[in-house]
């Protein structure tokens, strides 16, 4: 009688209060019966923050008496990334032997003033949970950190001993060189031609001058590179007014604070030049053919080997990040898209893009046809790279010519607005990262003095016409066009057929006619 109650008082309550009321910890006891919507009992009450209504995500600068700007972005979390970005690059070294900037991407975070080591640089780090790294481009070297809020000062102070005070010993010169050498020789021998076909369309672009310089150190600069041309550089380029030691994840007050400490007053260890000696050139867009026969039938042996290819790029003049040309030219790229013949997935890879519906899967022979935009503060370049069969590589020029013709066509409403939405995706999630974060601030810090939010960015994209990637599209035409050929060039077409072709309407080659095949 007793079970049979205490089952009915079961049920009742299943009814009444749910299925969670009846079931039991594995210690015999209840749960308690709370709803989601209602605070649990005993708990403090939770302390949210609180938005003033101005903006949070304003970017801070402060200039120092030196010149060096100090910029930071506030974000959530216990990590921060802090470094410091010079205005200095493969670009600078037209009075210099090439190849400097790519040996101090290698010589740093060696042994300095006060860190005997590069071993000891990395233990100081780790005590804050922290990695350093070092990237330099055409335009512009990045030191940065990551490491734990708390470690901001030990940080900043590393960053300016690493950057300020590098021992550059002999030894460490000599690593350097053969880190380089490897380099080049890894650059020569990969499958993916993309890095050294970017050197040779920006040679072919800016013959002899700027960022058509070279980024990697040529093989016969090796051995010319010492500690006093290095030095000799450094003095002229490493200077306050041409730093930023940009931060995100930390106040602004802590790290202007740790700015005053460890980079104001600070000598390089190369002493400074009261008049330094400057490249200050503009980049002269010449255009050209730059061409290596190579074989490449050997790239990738294996049970798998990738067919041989031949690699060609094409480019035309576009325009400087600082122009209000930029933007349409940016949708313009994401409009083009592209990618590999066995790319996977849905609207959001691109496969709607130009690149994919016109070429990649009308002419299944071709196995890449990528658009790619390079944008500096003088000067740009918009180039398609496509590779194919070495004896179909006169049909693919000529495929490639006439999309470049067939962008100055009016733009579809919908491929347009899809080119837009993409690319606002892509800088919205590309931002959620907080080292991206960090080199967005302090590009754009260096090279204009200040910064446009992501909002902004996405109201300008957002108001990009047809018109205006039509208008863009016709002014970029009227520039000579920039080849990179590499691999089995038998079937290229000639470099003044090429400019023929992008200069007629329809973007096809001039017909050639032979006796004999």
């Amino acid at each position: 009688m007793a079970t049979h109650m205490s089952r009915c008082r079961t049920w009742s309550r299943v009814q009444r209060f749910g299925i969670a009321a009846y079931r039991k910890y594995s210690c015999g006891g209840r749960y308690p019966n709370i709803s989601l919507s209602t605070p649990l009992p005993g708990i403090p009450k939770p302390v949210f923050a609180s938005v003033d209504g101005q903006e949070k995500s304003e970017t801070k600068i402060t200039t120092l008496e030196n010149g060096l700007k100090v910029a930071s972005q506030n974000k959530f979390g216990q990590f921060c990334t802090v470094g410091l970005l010079v205005n200095s690059g493969s670009r600078h070294e037209a009075k210099y032997p090439s190849g400097i900037a790519h040996f101090l991407e290698k010589l740093a975070f060696s042994s300095t003033a006060q860190y005997g080591s590069k071993d000891e640089i990395l233990l100081t780090l780790e005590k804050h949970g922290g990695i350093c790294d070092c990237q330099t481009s055409r335009d512009t070297t990045m030191y940065a950190v990551s490491a734990e809020v708390k470690g901001l000062d030990t940080v900043v102070g590393l960053l300016s001993d690493a950057v300020l005070q590098p021992r550059l010993l002999d030894e460490e010169i000599e690593m350097t060189r053969m880190a380089v050498r490897f380099e080049l020789e890894d650059l020569n021998m990969r499958p993916d031609p993309e890095p050294l076909l970017t050197e040779m369309i920006h040679a072919a672009a800016y013959r002899g001058n700027t960022v058509g310089l070279p980024r990697f150190c040529p093989a016969d600069n090796v051995d010319k590179i010492d500690k006093h041309v290095l030095h000799n550089y450094l003095r002229n380029y490493y200077r306050p007014e041409r730093m930023v030691l940009a931060g995100v994840g930390i106040e602004h007050e802590q790290l202007v604070e740790s700015a005053r400490k460890y980079l104001l007053d600070v000598k390089p260890v190369w002493g400074m030049s009261s008049a330094p000696n400057l490249d200050l050139s503009v980049a002269q867009y010449t255009g050209g053919i730059v061409k290596m026969e190579k074989d490449m039938s050997d790239v990738s042996l294996g049970p798998t080997p990738i067919p041989e290819l031949t690699h060609i790029m094409i480019g035309l003049e576009s325009c400087s990040f600082l122009e209000d040309d930029f933007i349409p030219f940016a949708v313009l790229n994401m409009m083009m898209g592209g990618g590999g013949s066995f790319s996977a997935g849905g609207p959001g890879k691109g496969m709607f893009t130009r690149l994919y519906l016109n070429v990649l899967n009308r002419h299944h022979w071709m196995y890449n046809a990528t658009s790619y935009h390079h944008s500096y503060e003088d000067s740009g370049l918009l180039c398609i790279h496509a590779s194919a069969d070495p004896r179909q590589v006169r049909e693919m020029v000529e495929i490639i010519t006439r999309e470049f013709i067939q962008m100055g066509g009016s733009a579809g409403e919908m491929e347009l607005e899809r080119a837009k939405t993409q690319l606002k995706s892509m800088l919205m999630m590309n931002l959620e990262s907080r080292p991206v974060i960090f080199e967005d601030v302090g590009r754009q810090v260096l090279s204009t003095g200040k910064r446009k939010l992501p909002h902004e960015l996405c109201h300008l994209i957002s108001s990009v016409s047809a018109g205006d990637i039509k208008r863009v599209t016709t002014k970029m035409l009227r520039s000579k066009p920039a080849v990179a050929a590499l691999g089995d060039l038998t079937e290229l077409p000639s470099y003044e057929h090429i400019q023929a072709a992008l200069s007629s309407k329809d973007g096809r080659l001039p017909r050639t006619y032979r006796l004999f095949r």
